[in-house]
């Protein structure tokens, strides 16, 4: 008998024990190393620009220049800190392992080596709480007004491309790091709401920092702050001849459906989720295109794919736009709605980004936002509907269009006219 028919043997006679210690693992982890099938579509997308957050990043010669801030900000923490670096340390060792299995790609220098990775936790930790707490009006900034970092000038420069790095899923610590260095900086139980509302308010979400709950990472707060509408969900509207789910379903664009009679209104909240189709309006949230809308939204994507049970909320809510915006114009009219807040460049860009942050993405069949499709194609099929938008896209799309179908309209009616007095002349 082979060495590989033994091996399989003796995996197979472990294989329940082996399978609860994946399970295990899987739940454990929260922050991902992507994978080329994902990073190489957009690799500038995912790896920070200014500032890196824990072990990925760590060392790159572009981000080696933020190290020596990092260590000035750690000693300007322990100064107003109550407890010593040492205390600090050894609580952060308590939870080293809780750490080290948040990471789903841990290279061994820092598997095997818990001082080195706790000291980092600490380091990035210190310095991602001190950039949270140097923006928020609360508080006062002990920190020089020449300080690149900290000063005015800094706030204007360097903290928009920290921002954008403390939102990619490479480069995230775990919530606990956060928790137990506030805890001790403040000498005080973990204040887990606070926290979130810091983060949030830093993010330009702080409305919602209160009511989150315990998250996994700042990405992952972030996220559902984006999707958070209160205690009861929107309603879908289910279209009454649809016989089950399909993901393949289309939304035409907004223009097309403008012409099949279907108003566009500024939803009530800001949340993603509340996207809902009644009598012939859709309603969509206010969403701002920026210059780091891109990078953060494919990295909510990147997370909703790597981490299981975090749902496909925001994917679905990309695809969805995805279908109804297909040129400039279909911005353009979302932004007379005030839908679309674009400040990122034109029209053609923005419809770009929408385009290319779905490639390779497709809705889930049982989200609401499906049925939202399908409610919408149940509308526009039917034939009064589709009639319509027929005659505005062939006749009246531009304005010598409109033009000559009324000078058409007026010249039958004149020849009719002047058969009538002719055949009554007769």
């Amino acid at each position: 008998m082979s060495k590989w028919v033994i091996d399989i043997n003796a995996k197979l006679d472990n294989l329940g024990n082996a399978q609860s210690q994946e399970e295990q693992c899987w739940t454990k982890r929260s922050i991902y190393k992507l994978p080329p099938l994902i990073s190489d579509l957009k690799k500038e997308a995912y790896e920070p620009q200014a500032v890196s957050f824990g072990p990925y990043h760590h060392g790159k010669p572009h981000l080696k220049s933020m190290e020596d801030h990092k260590e000035r900000t750690l000693l300007n923490f322990l100064h107003r800190s109550p407890v010593s670096l040492g205390t600090i340390f050894d609580s952060m060792v308590e939870v080293a392992q809780e750490l080290k299995d948040s990471y789903d790609s841990l290279e061994r220098k820092w598997q095997n080596n818990t001082k080195k990775f706790v000291q980092l936790m600490i380091v990035d930790g210190c310095f991602m709480l001190e950039i949270l707490r140097a923006t928020s009006p609360e508080f006062e900034s002990d920190y020089s007004n020449n300080d690149p970092i900290f000063g005015p000038h800094g706030k204007l420069y360097a903290m928009p491309f920290i921002r954008r790095d403390m939102l990619l899923l490479e480069n995230q610590l775990p919530m606990l790091v956060l928790f137990k260095l506030k805890g001790i900086e403040e000498y005080a139980e973990d204040d887990m709401e606070t926290l979130n509302k810091l983060i949030l308010e830093f993010c330009g979400h702080g409305a919602h920092g209160s009511k989150m709950g315990k998250r996994l990472h700042i990405l992952d707060l972030y996220r559902k702050s984006l999707l958070y509408k209160g205690p009861k969900p929107p309603k879908s509207t289910k279209p009454k001849d649809s016989q089950g789910h399909d993901s393949t379903t289309v939304v035409r664009s907004a223009t097309e459906l403008r012409e099949a009679g279907i108003r566009f209104r500024k939803s009530k909240s800001e949340s993603l989720r509340d996207i809902s189709f009644d009598g012939g309006v859709l309603s969509l949230p206010k969403f701002v295109v920026d210059d780091t809308t891109e990078s953060t939204f494919l990295n909510l994507i990147a997370f909703e794919r790597c981490h299981v049970g975090a749902g496909h909320a925001i994917t679905s809510f990309i695809c969805f736009m995805d279908n109804i915006i297909d040129h400039d114009r279909d911005i353009s009219l979302l932004s007379s709605k005030g839908i679309i807040h674009n400040v990122a460049g034109t029209d053609k860009a923005a419809a770009n980004l929408f385009n290319t942050m779905s490639k390779d993405l497709m809705m889930d069949s049982s989200s609401d936002l499906n049925m939202v499709t399908m409610s919408i194609n149940s509308y526009w099929k039917k034939p009064w509907h589709k009639w319509r938008a027929m005659l505005i896209h062939t006749y009246f799309r531009s304005p010598w269009a409109i033009v000559s179908v009324v000078a058409a309209v007026v010249l039958f009616a004149l020849a009719t006219v002047s058969t009538v007095y002719d055949v009554m002349g007769k």
